[in-house]
C-alpha cells in the first residue's frame, strides 16, 4: 500500500513539473491551445487538472454566447470542485494507513496481555515460578509487542509524510487556480478560446476565434 501511493505521488508530483513551464508560459500570453495540449499528456498532474477544469468552463461559456467575463463564478465554482475532487483521489488509501498505525500498538498490546496470563497459567499449572515455567508465555507477550510496533511506525510514518504532500499539492493547486483566474479576468484585452477549432490546424492558427472574443496568441 505505501509502495502503491508513494509510486502514484510521485508520478503525479512529475507530471506537474513538466507542466508548470507550459502553464507559465500560458500565463505570460502564451497560446492556450499548447496549454491544453499540454495538460492532455500530463493527466497524471493534479495542477494541469485544476487549468483543465477551468479552461473548459470558460470555453463553455464563450462557445455558448455567453458573455466571458460573467462567467467568473462558474469558472471559480469549476475550479473548486476540481480542487476538492483532486483531494478526494490523492487522500484515497490514508484511512487504512491511519487505521493501522493507530491500531496495530493496540493490537501487540492485547498480545503481550495474552502472553502474560499464559504465563501466569504456566505458574499455577507447575506451582512453582522459575525461568523455565514463565519464559515462554513472556517470549510471547515480547514478540507481540514487537510485532505491533514494528506495523505501527512505518504506517504513522507514511501517513504524515503523504499528509504533507498533500497539504503541498493542495497550495499548488490553490495558487495555479489563483494564476488561472487573474488571466482569464484580469488581464486587459482578454480574449476567448475555440481549442476545437485550433485542434483542426494548429500549426496555421494564430488566433482562434469564435463567436465572441477569442485569446489572442502574443
Amino acid at each position: 500500500m505505501i509502495i502503491d501511493k508513494q509510486r502514484r505521488f510521485s508520478s503525479a508530483s512529475r507530471e506537474s513539473e513538466k507542466f508548470k513551464p507550459e502553464f507559465k508560459k500560458f500565463l505570460h500570453g502564451g497560446d492556450v491551445q499548447n496549454l491544453v495540449e499540454a495538460a492532455r499528456q500530463q493527466q497524471n498532474s493534479y495542477v494541469a487538472q485544476v487549468v483543465s477544469a477551468g479552461i473548459i468552463e470558460y470555453d463553455g461559456v464563450v462557445q455558448s454566447g455567453g458573455d466571458p467575463a460573467a462567467s467568473f463564478e462558474l469558472v471559480a465554482s469549476a475550479i473548486r470542485d476540481s480542487i476538492s475532487e483532486t483531494l478526494i483521489q490523492l487522500k484515497r488509501g490514508l484511512g487504512p494507513l491511519a487505521t493501522i498505525g493507530s491500531t496495530a500498538p493496540f493490537i501487540g498490546l492485547f498480545g503481550t496481555v495474552v502472553g502474560i496470563i499464559n504465563a501466569f497459567r504456566s505458574i499455577a499449572a507447575t506451582g512453582s515460578g522459575g525461568m523455565s515455567v514463565v519464559s515462554g508465555g513472556i517470549a510471547e507477550a515480547l514478540v507481540s509487542t514487537a510485532l505491533g510496533i514494528f506495523v505501527a511506525i512505518p504506517a504513522v510514518v507514511a501517513f504524515n509524510h503523504f499528509t504533507g504532500k498533500i497539504e503541498t499539492f493542495h497550495v499548488e493547486m490553490s495558487r495555479a487556480s489563483s494564476q488561472l483566474v487573474n488571466r482569464l479576468f484580469k488581464i486587459p484585452g482578454l480574449k476567448g478560446l475555440d481549442i476545437e477549432e485550433a485542434e483542426v490546424n494548429p500549426s496555421t492558427v494564430k488566433t482562434v476565434k469564435k463567436e465572441g472574443p477569442a485569446y489572442a496568441t502574443r
